[in-house]
């Protein structure tokens, strides 16, 4: 009697985060005025009572572990492979980096909710993981745009002045990822304000609103892109008509196997990341958990299709593989390098 109950330690697992939100207005009279603004600074690193195991997140991080694994394998290829250095190639190794970043963060997320629970840390991988996903988003849409150039400026591609698109390409991409996985780690989170907690803690509905447009926007570009690319195929085709040239033909084919992959790319990223974008905007933080898990794991399957659509299906990356586990095809068949729509 007479002594004030101290505050329940906070969690960021879902079942966690709903036990804290109600036990919460009993004990915030008796926390103190000293939250401040810097709420990423004055985190509690205390550890709670041991939480229990939820499914979907072992099923996320067996998804983390899978998506580690294969984009792991296509960096070390582009790393060993002196032939794989050209600009095309380096936009694969930036999607398969970022593609490998968030598979170790949805690993290191699981750790840290169940292993070593601290919310300090645990904000670090949320932040860690929205750098990660953006970084590939973003190297999707430079992917789309490298392809459109190679179609539409074909005699001057390959030149200096492609290879420094790519690059200013690459590091725009990058920055700007790097800046939205910091947002919430600087303090724009709702571990100090669950009332403005959106259906992804701690992120806040401001935050999953400025990512879910920004994915929006991404989606747009990448979608008129692909009819502009379309539209370039089919002047080729009415050219090919008149002609009926051979080595114009066979190019044609490469073009359009190309495009039909960019299609399959543009399907698949649809199908993967609309659901969860969508859900972040009009989803509400009350809803049951499980409507967040639900959209959030066919997302991640997107960077688990990324290497199979991008990297094993290409013949050079295919022998470099060779190369690399058994020294086959060394001398037999030379390396010829590709134009963007035949990766």
């Amino acid at each position: 009697p007479g002594m004030r109950s101290p505050p329940p330690p906070r969690s960021l697992p879902a079942a966690a985060a709903a036990a804290a939100a109600a036990a919460a207005p009993a004990h915030r009279g008796g926390g103190g005025g000293g939250g401040g603004g810097n709420a990423s600074l004055e985190l509690s690193s205390r550890t709670p009572a041991p939480a229990a195991l939820n499914p979907w997140d072992v099923m996320l991080c067996v998804s983390g572990t899978a998506i580690a694994c294969e984009n792991a394998l296509v960096v070390a290829i582009i790393c060993y492979s002196p032939a794989l250095r050209t600009p095309m190639f380096v936009l694969v190794g930036s999607l398969a980096t970022a593609d490998l970043l968030a598979g170790l963060g949805l690993i290191l997320n699981f750790v840290f909710q169940y292993v070593i629970r601290s919310e300090t840390v645990s904000l670090l991988t949320v932040g860690f993981l929205v750098a990660s996903f953006a970084a590939s988003v973003s190297s999707l849409l430079a992917i789309t745009v490298d392809r459109y150039l190679s179609l539409y400026n074909a005699l001057t591609y390959y030149s200096e002045r492609t290879v420094l698109c790519i690059h200013t390409m690459l590091a725009g991409a990058w920055g700007v990822s790097l800046c939205l996985g910091l947002l919430p780690v600087l303090g724009w989170n709702c571990l100090r304000d669950r009332a403005a907690c959106s259906v992804v803690r701690p992120l806040t509905k401001s935050n999953v609103t400025l990512l879910s447009a920004s994915f929006f926007l991404v989606f747009l570009i990448m979608l008129h892109l692909y009819v502009e690319i379309c539209k370039i195929v089919c002047r080729h085709a009415h050219q090919i008509a008149l002609q009926q040239h051979f080595l114009t033909a066979s190019h044609y084919v490469a073009t359009k196997k190309g495009v039909s992959t960019l299609a399959i790319i543009l399907g698949t990223f649809g199908a993967s990341w609309l659901p969860f974008a969508i859900y972040c905007v009009v989803g509400d933080p009350d809803y049951p958990s499980v409507y967040t898990y639900a959209t959030l794991l066919p997302a991640t399957y997107n960077s688990m299709i990324n290497p199979i659509i991008y990297a094993y299906r290409n013949q050079e990356i295919q022998r470099s593989m060779w190369v690399l586990f058994c020294g086959c095809f060394q001398a037999k068949v030379p390396f010829r390098s590709r134009s963007p729509s035949d990766v």
